[in-house]
């Protein structure tokens, strides 16, 4: 079972997610929370696999606590959810560690394909999210690009290979299908990459992929 938390200051909305994951088999709801704060005093108590986390909330909001998170309980995967769709809130979000990403008016399966999908390590953006950050990847500055070659000097030629892949959003099956592959090696790759790299989770590597132009 995957064990979610959700925090939102809206009981309306709390009820309606909280619906939404009842519909599936695979996923418990252990804990609500109405902000940040009382999320985090959650996960220290008890195992959280994925917190889906509200943007804006009274206390702390869902960015800072997503933050903090990695610090917390690092294990926890982030789902970001929110009204809003201003470039920043996303950016902000996918840098504080946060591997998923939704709009409050998507449909209630992409939520549940985002718990999945954050909790099997990977990441899940909605589509509108999607193409703002290839969007803001795109007209990254220079000084960005020459900073992001420079991180990946050190990678093998394999990782490079793997992080490009990551780049265009491909999951594990699909990278290893690509590469011939398991999806037991991939998870090998990626987790190695993670850790040379210094980031927290494969969006911030696809994004490093965009800044590099590794991802074309």
């Amino acid at each position: 079972m995957i064990r979610v938390l959700i925090a939102d200051d809206e009981p309306l909305m709390r009820a309606g997610i909280k619906a939404i994951l009842g519909t599936a088999d695979d996923i418990e709801l252990v804990a609500e929370a109405g902000d940040g704060r009382e999320a985090l005093q959650i996960v220290r108590e008890r195992r959280v696999d994925v917190a889906v986390l509200d943007i804006r909330m009274p206390r702390m909001d869902g960015l800072a606590c997503a933050k903090e998170l990695q610090t917390v309980a690092p294990s926890v995967r982030v789902v970001m959810l929110t009204t809003f769709g201003e470039d920043e809130n996303i950016v902000r979000a996918l840098s504080d560690g946060a591997a998923g990403f939704l709009l409050k008016d998507s449909a209630p399966e992409e939520l549940l394909r985002a718990v999945r999908a954050v909790n099997n390590g990977e990441a899940y953006l909605s589509p509108m999210v999607t193409s703002r950050v290839v969007g803001m990847v795109a007209t990254s500055g220079q000084p960005k690009r020459q900073e992001a070659q420079k991180a990946v000097e050190g990678l093998t030629d394999r990782e490079v290979e793997v992080l490009a892949l990551l780049g265009q959003g491909m999951s594990n099956a699909d990278v290893g299908a690509k590469l011939h592959m398991s999806e037991a090696t991939v998870k090998t790759y990626v987790s190695r990459l993670l850790a040379k790299l210094g980031l927290t989770n494969r969006v911030q590597a696809a994004l490093l992929a965009r800044d590099a132009g590794l991802a074309t």
